[in-house]
């Protein structure tokens, strides 16, 4: 079974508020014969095109191989929100990393907000990007945890974008009981995902790029000269990059082994008016300490975009919004009477230590996926990163590949039954509160 294809209509994008707030791109051809490129890119999600873009820029010839539609998947569904830092906290990073390279790492995140911001500001852009981002506990322990980390990277990295959030200001700012305190991101941001990729790609092809459509990769055969096969054609390059994140499937073994796909969901609520402020005072988006994370943030027409729940089977629930409804009742229950207008799921990739995976199949064949629920502004920066490597400046490839990623346990048969037991025991921890 192929994720491309358990879930979605060829070329048809999911009925979500994105999708439905968006003005669709022209489709772009389907790849038809034999073509020859500097490089061919499969994926025009972040990392592919955010590469494409790059490269052009620097005077490349590239293809893009997209298997559906632009921004098809997790870059046209997900939360929408530019998180600042890594995957992984600063503090967790130099215990197994130690300090120079966490502090690599540090630049390369703080490099990845800017990167998006100016993208959007260079080309444009209209995906409503607005400031802010809060992370919020559910208890004394967490909002202190939260508090001594914000102190944590003032001190050592100087960074002031983080307010300390008591229980009395984030009940100002968030309308939930559930939520004592937390933390809050200025310099972090949220926005209109799907609006960011259809303006990525127009930026992509002014810059020089071309982009095929319905062209699902069935093959890749390295050689002196990279070979990039579809039903109906076939691309030649000398370099390959992979940007497939959870739709890979078993194109690459070794990058498969190490990145796995889960599914997460979201849904849109009716507009709620006046009743907005209930929701959030602020004009911010929030994460919450759940290991299986709550999100959430107001879209420009003030409805509840609430992101929640996660299963790891091919195919979605059979009723996402039931499936959402429960954590987002958990923290609104006064929000039961209200109609959900919109129910969407997506497939996202992740690692073992949640640390994106930058790797070389070859010397020509470069692969990024596993952003782990991070990918908005890890996955664009990728794309930077990929163009500078294969441009010659290795440096923040390289700062990124040598993140130790171990591989699934199980392998390729068995790692996805493993993954659900210890999802499920993490499941069990937050609904206990230990």
């Amino acid at each position: 079974m192929n994720l491309l294809h358990s879930n979605d209509t060829l070329g048809k994008y999911p009925d979500s508020w994105y999708a439905a707030t968006a003005k669709h791109l022209d489709p772009f051809p389907i790849l038809k014969g034999a073509k020859k490129y500097d490089v061919c890119i499969v994926g025009a999600g972040y990392t592919g095109l955010s590469t494409a873009l790059h490269l052009s820029k620097l005077g490349y010839s590239v293809a893009v191989l997209e298997a559906h539609r632009v921004g098809f998947g997790a870059s046209g569904r997900n939360g929408g929100q530019l998180g600042a830092g890594q995957r992984v906290s600063q503090d967790e990073l130099v215990s197994y990393l130690g300090e120079k390279h966490a502090h690599n790492l540090w630049l390369l995140a703080k490099d990845a907000v800017n990167t998006v911001k100016e993208i959007i500001k260079t080309n444009k852009i209209d995906c409503h990007l607005k400031p802010g981002v809060a992370t919020l506990g559910f208890n004394s322990k967490e909002v202190k945890g939260l508090h001594q980390y914000a102190e944590y990277l003032e001190k050592k990295y100087n960074y002031d974008g983080l307010e300390k959030l008591d229980h009395k200001v984030c009940s100002a700012i968030c309308g939930s009981e559930k939520y004592k305190g937390g933390i809050l991101d200025m310099n972090a941001a949220h926005l209109h995902p799907l609006r960011f990729v259809f303006g990525l790609a127009k930026a992509a092809i002014q810059a020089g790029a071309d982009i095929f459509e319905k062209s699902e990769v069935t093959s890749l055969l390295p050689g002196k000269v990279n070979r990039t096969l579809t039903n109906s054609g076939e691309i030649q390059s000398e370099f390959v990059v992979l940007g497939c994140n959870g739709y890979l499937g078993n194109l690459e073994q070794k990058v498969a082994a190490k990145v796995m796909p889960i599914n997460n969901f979201i849904v849109a609520t009716e507009p709620l008016g006046d009743r907005a402020k209930s929701v959030l005072a602020k004009d911010i988006a929030v994460a919450d300490t759940k290991f299986v994370v709550n999100y959430f943030r107001l879209s420009d027409d003030q409805r509840l975009l609430f992101g929640g729940g996660e299963n790891y089977s091919y195919k979605f629930p059979t009723n996402i919004t039931s499936t959402v409804l429960k954590p987002m009742l958990e923290i609104f229950p006064h929000l039961s009477n209200v109609k959900i207008d919109y129910a969407w799921g997506g497939t996202l990739g992740i690692t073992m230590n949640r640390m994106p995976y930058f790797c070389r199949v070859t010397d020509t064949i470069l692969s990024v996926s596993g952003f782990s629920g991070h990918g908005l502004g890890t996955a664009t920066h990728a794309g930077k990163l990929l163009s500078l490597a294969i441009n010659g400046q290795q440096d923040g490839f390289n700062t990124m590949a040598n993140i130790p990623i171990k591989s699934f346990p199980g392998g390729a048969k068995f790692k996805s039954p493993l993954l659900i037991l210890a999802m499920s025991w993490y499941a069990l921890r937050d609904r206990l509160g230990i």
